[in-house]
């Protein structure tokens, strides 16, 4: 069975001067090390949110979009379950500074939207804290995830931003928009573009095709909706399918 791609995939991302992608690449590896230090209870329900929705047991995770390895502080994991941790990131020189961090960790530099080195059903745990809302190419992100997420046992872990919603958009104006206008002295609004392509009912639709919702939690409030909030966890397990995406649509 095919599923074709919605047409609107994979999103058109801006070309970046190399200034751009010089600030771009110093800009994420200083705003990981400030969200944590400065705005660490926001950080902290994602991470906690992962770390409590696990699998009875497991042995092998994958995290995309590791960063410098923040997760990690909040898990409790065996010798083995550490031996078997893969942190996957896009970006080589973040890539650096994780393994200087957690040397015992496997890490590995690349794309999820693209075949990752790994065989069919090969993770009990698949994490995503603050990466799906980045990636142009969400669809064939998530198809992979579904194929290397146990079908049986597996567990995908997601954390977003209430992207647009009112709550969000002033927090971000108070933090990290703040920051980077300071440090490089131009206007955020190219970065952010081109950061934050995908909003939460964009990806809700695109992981509803391959994954059900066994959980999901809302931070700050309490309540089901996106404008009042800043972020959303998920816990969900792969749908049992056969099938690829078609590329004609």
């Amino acid at each position: 069975m095919e599923m074709a791609i919605p047409k609107k995939w994979p999103k058109v991302v801006p070309e970046l001067s190399d200034e751009q992608k010089r600030i771009s690449d110093d800009f994420v590896g200083y705003w990981l090390e400030v969200f944590s230090k400065r705005y660490g209870w926001t950080a902290a329900f994602g991470h906690k949110y992962v770390a409590r929705h696990v699998p009875e047991s497991f042995l092998r995770t994958l995290e995309i979009g590791a960063g410098l390895g923040e997760h990690l502080t909040y898990e409790t994991l065996s010798l083995d379950q550490r031996r078997e941790y893969v942190a996957l990131d896009v970006r080589q020189n973040v890539a650096d500074r994780f393994k200087e961090r957690f040397p015992d960790i496997q890490v590995c530099v690349g794309d999820c939207q693209k075949r990752l080195d790994f065989p069919n059903d090969h993770f009990d745990r698949i994490l995503a804290i603050h990466v799906l809302e980045h990636l142009p190419n969400l669809p064939a992100a998530i198809v992979e995830m579904h194929r290397l997420c146990d079908k049986h046992c597996g567990v995908f872990s997601v954390v977003i931003p209430c992207e647009g919603s009112a709550a969000y958009v002033l927090a971000r104006r108070l933090s990290a928009q703040r920051i980077f206008e300071k440090r490089y002295k131009q206007s955020y609004g190219w970065f952010i573009e081109m950061e934050h392509l995908n909003r939460p009912t964009e990806i809700m639709t695109e992981l509803q095709r391959w994954f059900r919702v066994e959980n999901r939690s809302f931070f700050p409030l309490p309540v089901p909706f996106a404008v009042c909030n800043l972020c959303i966890g998920l816990t969900l397990r792969p749908i049992s399918r056969h099938g690829s995406w078609s590329k004609n649509s």
